[in-house]
């Protein structure tokens, strides 16, 4: 029942996803691609004072891809950029570290658990992190990053 859950989740993600826009004047931009499946993605944000208080993509990918990238969206904003590179690794280690399986069950973050059963099919992790992979380079002054 719960991972009937949570594909309705991922396939809402992908069918509506949230903040997939351009954002004009961001602070800090980059590119990702997967090169094994095709997915490119383009993140925007806008830090002030440490806080990220936009986050935004565009980009082609799978739905897996796509929904991670909307619900990294909707899990960032508002968060100190350290609060944001907490979440990123918690979620990398979800995805390929079988002790980190505790997943998010504070602030909402319930919801990327719904990308835990992704860790039993390898190829699709690079999927998954993707945008996250991209964010993390963005804020760390990095423009482009590959999932090779």
């Amino acid at each position: 029942m719960m991972s009937e859950l949570y594909q309705d989740l991922i396939l809402d993600h992908n069918r509506a996803p949230r903040n997939r826009r351009v954002i004009e004047h961001p602070s800090h931009e980059a590119d990702g691609h997967n090169p094994l499946c095709g997915d490119q993605i383009h993140v925007y944000a806008v830090v002030r004072d440490g806080i990220v208080e936009d986050v935004s993509f565009v980009g082609q990918g799978c739905a897996i891809s796509t929904a991670s990238a909307s619900l990294m969206t909707e899990a960032l904003r508002g968060r100190t950029v350290e609060e944001a590179e907490a979440i990123f690794q918690r979620f990398h280690a979800m995805l390929t570290d079988d002790a980190a399986i505790e997943g998010f069950p504070e602030d909402g973050l319930d919801k990327l658990q719904a990308f835990a059963g992704v860790r039993e099919y390898p190829m699709r992790v690079k999927c998954a992190t993707l945008a996250w992979h991209t964010l993390h380079a963005a804020l760390a002054g990095d423009g482009r990053v590959s999932t090779e």
